[in-house]
């Protein structure tokens, strides 16, 4: 997190528009919509909106505000999300059972607190408004976390239901993919981890060094086309590609294709927030999980980078891509190949072969904050590189996502690897 005294102006614009984005988003969306939960994992709209102004209220007016009140003291248990700290709360597959408060009532309370925040990021002494600041910008980007899971989560909202409503967005071009390159990196030992200045979560740091054989990595992601060869050798059904829970759950949820993709009379469909459209060959394969990514590397005859190397390679290298691509809702098929790395921002978060674990030397911090990532740290893997619905400035060379193996409905695709990590390159 960022320290020192901001000028108290620019937090407050900045307040308004992370906030006004939100609501943007939930443009398209009917009160009915926001209130649906389709499976645990997804959180109806109008609970992401409470629960990003229930942080505000927690961490910053309660902290500041003299005498201060919440507006409602039952949202306090409805929209915690995993802060033990702050009390109980709601179970998180049940979300979808609360029908009161509604969407309106939902934005009642998000004006409310955007009153008083406004109020008291212009009334605050230059101390607290020191102290308080890394709370509000951590708000700022856990805000922007949300925006990009409200998509995801109403993609599979809308998917499940049978009229396949559109959510917005239009379909780009269709496009063939050209063939992958490869990039040779040199390896080393090497730094990874953020430092200087500019907003970071604490899971980013501390810096430190890790040896890194030399390696290849893939000059774009692994394309629909790709994807459809996979699945015409028998990718779902040989059971020698996939590590032993990812082939229990093919067996289990009858995997055989990536999520929100169906079969109609010898055609793949896939369905998007811009509707249900034909496969398209040229855009990268998206909403598989880690032990898809993985089955598929191991049917190539590669394997998926660790984060360490994905890092090392992003170093230097432009936050440029198909981020929050509001045009689409959806990747995007590489640009023009230059023998450089592409894709590396955007489109798809990549999966990498890492287990999301702490970086040596990790203290989580002091008090509810600290909850943020730390405890997390077990049963996940990491993804970079950010998705097509990332808020631009929400994406850098060390943000560390993270998700089950099993996930299927985060927008995440796969970049291939080669060499370094114990394989010789080929």
């Amino acid at each position: 997190m960022t320290t020192g005294v901001p000028d108290p102006t620019t937090l407050r614009v900045r307040y308004d528009e992370v906030r006004s984005a939100t609501e943007r988003l939930t443009e398209p969306l009917s009160p009915e919509d926001q209130t649906v939960q389709s499976m645990p994992d997804v959180s109806p709209t109008k609970w992401h909106r409470a629960h990003v102004t229930w942080f505000f209220e927690t961490f910053v007016l309660a902290d500041v505000v003299p005498g201060f009140a919440p507006f409602q003291d039952s949202y306090w248990f409805l929209f915690n999300s995993y802060y033990e700290s702050m009390g109980p709360r709601y179970s998180r597959p049940d979300r979808g059972l609360i029908s009161r408060p509604g969407a309106h009532e939902v934005g009642a309370y998000r004006a409310d607190v955007d009153a008083r925040m406004r109020d008291a990021l212009v009334a605050l002494d230059d101390g607290m408004l020191e102290k308080i600041a890394p709370v509000v910008e951590l708000g700022f980007h856990h805000e922007q976390q949300h925006q990009e899971l409200l998509l995801m989560d109403i993609k599979h909202v809308l998917s499940v239901n049978p009229l396949r409503p559109v959510y917005s967005g239009v379909p780009a071009p269709r496009t063939e993919p050209d063939r992958a390159g490869w990039v040779d990196v040199e390896g080393g030992l090497v730094e990874i981890g953020h430092e200087g200045a500019g907003f970071r979560f604490d899971n980013e740091e501390p810096v430190h060094r890790v040896w890194l054989e030399p390696y290849r990595l893939a000059d774009r992601l692994v394309t629909n086309a790709e994807w459809l060869e996979f699945i015409a050798d028998g990718g779902y059904t040989r059971h020698d590609l996939w590590l032993s829970d990812g082939w229990a759950r093919v067996q289990a949820e009858g995997w055989h294709a990536p999520l929100y993709w169906s079969e109609l009379d010898g055609v793949w469909f896939e369905h998007t927030l811009h509707g249900t459209w034909p496969v398209d060959p040229g855009l990268p394969v998206s909403h598989v999980s880690y032990y898809e990514a993985d089955a598929f590397a191991t049917w190539a005859g590669k394997r998926l980078p660790t984060e360490s190397e994905w890092e090392h390679a992003a170093r230097g290298l432009p936050v440029e891509g198909h981020l929050a691509d509001t045009e689409t809702f959806h990747p995007r098929s590489a640009p023009a190949a230059t023998g450089g790395l592409r894709q590396m921002y955007g489109d798809c978060w990549e999966w990498t072969s890492s287990a999301y674990l702490p970086y040596p030397g990790f203290r989580p911090a002091d008090g509810a904050i600290g909850e943020y990532n730390g405890k997390f740290m077990s049963g996940q893997m990491v993804l970079r590189g950010g998705c097509a619905l990332t808020p631009a400035g929400h994406a850098r060379a060390t943000y560390r996502n993270f998700f089950p193996p099993s996930a299927r409905w985060a927008l995440a695709g796969l970049r291939l690897a080669d060499g370094g990590a114990g394989q010789a390159a080929s």
